[in-house]
């Protein structure tokens, strides 16, 4: 067939990139720059995957993580050498705790500028070593079969490693020298070479997921467990559920006879009708040291991992009695409590392979469960008549009310901070298919408009973003692409003027340095904010204004903020006098966590 010019380092990238796209992957996330121009290159050219040129390394990185968490999908992100390859770094954080597939693509300089003064570079070598799930350094490109096979197979492991085998980023560190542009050539090799890889690169590893069943003994073992210990709970903490799970769960609590303390974030409270044992206000009773005391139970199932509501953490982590941590890899999921077994399963495939080893349950598992029912239900009142009574614009009942007019089949992402919290204390159970997105793997603030918009542009449906003032300000240059992108976010914006979650803490009380050095308020006007980077802007100065344009449809592909100016004050006092209502109804006496 002949000899043809080459750039090696195009050939290189080119032969990667198509292998990613052999094997599912959708996006790539691409930042400038000139040391990683063969792979931008790569990626532009191919038609299959889409790319986001993003300037910003850290929001493209939050991007990314928005996209693999709507399309399951693993997301690509690329940079240049140097300081580029730390602002990736919050994202791959939060993917790695959060089990989110990322395939980070760093360039590089070649071993000769290492460690001698050269520009833009620095030590790359596995950057990200204590947050990454597989590291390889590609090594320069080799125009051989052999080197050419290496990088079809450093993109198929890269596959395995990110999205079956342990769920989360990997890193391929790729360094190249100069010439990077393809008319640029640096060999010539014979096209029958690049054709012979390229039939091949299907046929090297086998990319499919295991199912095997769990261990019979291990389950009879359990149901004997359930069987006997009629006074238990079920723990649904915040993981990537299937669709399936859910009603397995619920069947799972009904005849086990065990309530079910289902966090808001996880999703479990959007999805039933009918029968159900779901509990939903225990961030109030949970805060009794004497029902704690009172309620004690022998056995705990948790799925998942955290929890936004500290009472229940605390709860958890107070219970002496045996838990069982069920979830896909057996992460260690309890970081106070050694009484814990551990189940590598899916969640669902869980609950449905013990089901039928379990006996209906007895009437003396129906009186453990109906307190818990009654009390829920007693809560439940106090904080709806609280709630709806609360005068604008309380924060508890922003969520309230946004929860009760966004439209069927929305996303909601919610920020850190005071937003989740507030999230898990109001969501009751609620008739409407609303997905809740959120970043709790490390949960910072960092990031979590880059994040929505991520999710925005790979789901069809519409999105909302729910967060304070904080996390608005430090993701401000992601509403570059917004703009750019014409992403249809809806972002509704709590301004507290600062850092108002640290109202709940002892150093809330030292007047003298509190303002300045933990709420921090910035005082900054984000209508001109919005307005510049070409986005909609609503000042919200009532309950029926608020309701009107959450309802309200808009044809125009691009972002809108409303904002809601708040008194933090007013809305800590709310969120006080739910919990004294609900201690005082029952007579116990509080722990105090706010």
């Amino acid at each position: 067939m002949g000899k043809i010019k080459i750039n090696r380092n195009i050939l290189w990238a080119e032969l990667f990139v198509q292998q990613l796209e052999k094997h599912g992957v959708k996006f790539v996330c691409i930042s400038p720059g000139s040391r990683s121009t063969p792979l931008t290159y790569a990626f532009a050219a191919n038609k299959k995957i889409k790319s986001f040129p993003i300037i910003d390394e850290r929001s493209s990185g939050f991007f990314a993580l928005g996209l693999a968490k709507t399309s399951k999908t693993p997301v690509v992100l690329v940079c240049t050498s140097g300081t580029a390859t730390a602002e990736f770094y919050p994202a791959i954080i939060e993917a790695y705790q959060s089990k989110i597939p990322l395939i980070i693509c760093t360039a590089d300089r070649p071993p000769e500028l290492q460690n001698v003064g050269a520009n833009q570079t620095i030590n790359q070598n596995n950057i990200y070593n204590n947050h990454i799930r597989w590291f390889i350094d590609a090594g320069l490109p080799q125009v051989c079969k052999t080197g050419l096979t290496k990088i079809l197979t450093i993109a198929q492991k890269a596959i395995l490693e990110s999205s079956i085998n342990k769920m989360g980023p990997v890193h391929i560190n790729f360094p190249f020298k100069e010439p990077f542009e393809p008319a640029s050539f640096t060999d010539e090799i014979e096209n029958d070479l690049r054709t012979a890889v390229k039939k091949k690169s299907g046929s090297l590893l086998k990319l499919t997921k295991t199912s095997s069943k769990i261990d019979q003994k291990i389950l009879k073992q359990l149901s004997h467990r359930i069987n006997n210990q009629t006074k238990g709970i079920i723990v649904v903490g915040l993981d990537n559920y299937s669709k399936g799970f859910f009603a397995a769960c619920n069947k799972l609590s009904k005849i086990a006879g065990y309530p079910i303390f289902a966090d808001a974030a996880s999703n479990m409270r959007f999805i039933f009708e009918g029968n159900h044992n779901i509990l939903t206000s225990y961030d109030s009773y949970l805060r009794s040291e004497t029902f704690i005391k009172n309620n004690k139970p022998d056995f705990i199932i948790q799925f998942g991992r955290n929890f936004s509501s500290k009472a229940l953490s605390n709860f958890i982590a107070g219970c002496k009695c045996e838990k069982l941590l069920v979830n896909q890899f057996g992460d260690w999921k309890n970081p106070v409590d050694k009484s814990t077994s551990i189940i590598a399963s899916s969640p669902e495939k869980f609950c449905r392979e013990l089901l039928p080893l379990i006996q209906r349950k007895p009437a003396t598992r129906n009186e453990w469960l109906n307190e818990f029912l009654e009390i829920d239900k007693t809560a439940s009142k106090i904080k709806h008549d609280l709630i709806a009574a609360a005068s604008f614009p309380n924060e508890v009942r922003i969520v309230y009310e946004l929860i009760k007019h966004i439209p069927q089949n929305s996303n909601l992402m919610v920020s850190n901070s005071l937003p989740i919290r507030d999230l898990d204390l109001v969501v009751p159970l609620v008739k409407k298919n609303i997905k809740v997105f959120h970043n709790r793997g490390a949960s910072g603030i960092d990031g979590i408009i880059s994040t929505a918009l991520g999710i925005a542009h790979a789901s069809e449906e519409p999105t909302f973003l729910l967060t304070g003032d904080l996390a608005f300000y430090y993701d401000l240059n992601s509403l570059l692409t917004a703009k750019r992108y014409r992403n249809p976010l809806n972002i509704i914006l709590i301004n507290n003027n600062g850092g108002r979650i640290f109202e709940v803490l002892p150093i809330s009380k030292y007047k003298n340095i509190f303002e300045e050095y933990f709420a921090t308020p910035h005082n900054l006007d984000f209508s001109k904010l919005v307005h510049a980077f070409g986005g909609n802007y609503k000042l919200v100065k009532s309950w029926t204004g608020f309701k009107q344009l959450l309802s309200t449809k808009s044809n125009d592909k691009t972002f809108s903020v409303l904002e809601l100016k708040t008194n933090p004050t007013e809305s800590l006092s709310i969120r006080r006098k739910y919990y004294d209502k609900v201690i005082s109804l029952f007579n116990h006496n509080s722990k105090k966590l706010l």
